[in-house]
């Protein structure tokens, strides 16, 4: 559970509607920055090293970003949290599908199959400068996705904003979860006892 959160202040370095509502289910209240980066500019062969170096380049921007502000002047005992998430199938990289005919693809392919999620969390103290981050990984296991649903969840155009298509917590794509090893949490982008974890080592 959130502790000791009188005494610090929390910028959630992410546009994720769901790693929002998961920083607020740990009991956080937190602002909200976007990073603005190319992410297909930052390439690793490695899942876990190329959401670690995305999470520290959505930083860095973000930190940068509030110098040109002045605002790091206010940083008394800031925390700013950035994130990333892949997917993994087949062992090749899924990130966020760039059209229709991809995302198409991702999705039958978890059908009747799986896929792993590795997420990565950062956390950096503004005042100190300390910098803590780690990863986290999840399997998810499906039953067969019928044609229709995928036709919808490609219409609704989400699928566009998650890493891999893969938007487990959705309506359409619930159902036809069969299990997940390791947190939905993580799934869905923002591990809660890594960050706890993280965002106590940083103060």
């Amino acid at each position: 559970m959130a502790t000791s959160k009188s005494f610090f202040k929390i910028i959630l370095g992410s546009s994720s509607l769901a790693r929002r509502k998961i920083l607020t289910e740990m009991g956080y209240e937190f602002t909200v920055m976007t990073a603005d980066i190319d992410e297909k500019a930052i390439r690793k062969e490695i899942p876990e090293e190329l959401v670690m170096a995305l999470a520290e380049a959505k930083a860095d921007a973000i930190i940068s970003k509030l110098q040109t502000t002045d605002s790091l002047k206010d940083a008394h005992s800031t925390l700013l949290i950035t994130a990333d998430t892949v997917v993994v199938y087949q062992g090749i990289i899924r990130e966020k599908p760039s059209s229709k005919e991809e995302a198409r693809q991702f999705i039958k392919g978890y059908s009747g199959g799986h896929a792993q999620v590795v997420g990565s969390v950062l956390v950096t103290n503004l005042e100190t400068g300390i910098r803590i981050a780690g990863w986290d990984k999840a399997e998810v296991y499906f039953h067969d996705i019928p044609e229709e649903a995928i036709d919808s969840l490609i219409d609704e155009g989400i699928v566009f904003n998650v890493a891999g298509g893969l938007m487990l917590e959705h309506p359409l794509t619930l159902p036809f979860v069969d299990t997940v090893v390791g947190t939905i949490d993580s799934v869905m982008g923002l591990s809660k006892p890594l960050t706890e974890k993280l965002i106590q080592g940083a103060l």
